[in-house]
């Protein structure tokens, strides 16, 4: 079926979780630090924003994928499909890029900003997730936090004539299974809805025992 775009959505099932412990403390103000650059660099561009950001968010699925796996090989456990899930994440915010690189159409210098972000946030994530996996998917539960924040912004932006109403890409059309007719409007609003399903799940990772 179509994505219907007025269903209900995970957008306000917890739009912020409080930091507790000291480890949420310290990926609360990392995320907030990331999130002030973004904002200075990007102002009102979210298609470009999304197209950098995405490039990161698309990382730490990955990393948590291939710890885990190597977690549960020197176990010799079961992952419970924990490890699917993080892929899983990784190939859908992978889907956001390739959507939003249709729509936005990257220069020169934003793709090389994708490759040093991308060098430097991966470094950075794996050993946080080796050594603190728990903060790590703090961090990005946070990280969708804004993303949820942005997405909200630029379905508004879209709503008051700020940003023209495009047709959603073929890629999107496809992969969300929208409406053959469906604009970027419906495309934000789908967006929107998987990074809000990453930051509770991320939270609750947080907050288990990955």
């Amino acid at each position: 079926m179509p994505h219907d775009a007025n269903a209900p959505t995970l957008a306000n099932a917890e739009p912020h979780r409080a930091p507790e412990s000291i480890g949420d403390r310290v990926a609360f103000g990392f995320v907030k630090f990331l999130r002030f650059f973004a904002d200075q660099f990007f102002a009102g561009r979210y298609g470009h924003r999304a197209v950098v950001l995405e490039t990161v968010a698309a990382v730490p699925g990955m990393v948590g994928g291939l710890l885990q796996h190597l977690k549960a090989i020197r176990h010799i456990r079961d992952d419970e499909g924990f490890i699917r899930e993080l892929l899983d994440e990784a190939e859908n915010e992978r889907m956001h890029l390739m959507t939003f690189i249709e729509i936005a159409q990257p220069t020169v210098f934003e793709r090389v900003l994708i490759m040093i972000a991308q060098a430097i946030f991966y470094n950075f994530y794996f050993f946080l997730y080796l050594f603190f996996p728990k903060v790590a998917h703090r961090v990005v539960g946070y990280f969708e936090e804004e993303a949820v924040t942005s997405y909200t912004q630029y379905l508004a932006e879209i709503d008051a004539g700020r940003h023209e109403n495009v047709d959603a890409p073929q890629i999107a059309i496809d992969y969300w299974n929208l409406s053959k007719d469906a604009k970027l409007r419906e495309v934000v609003l789908a967006v929107r809805e998987d990074e809000a399903g990453h930051r509770d799940r991320n939270h609750a990772f947080a907050d288990g025992s990955p």
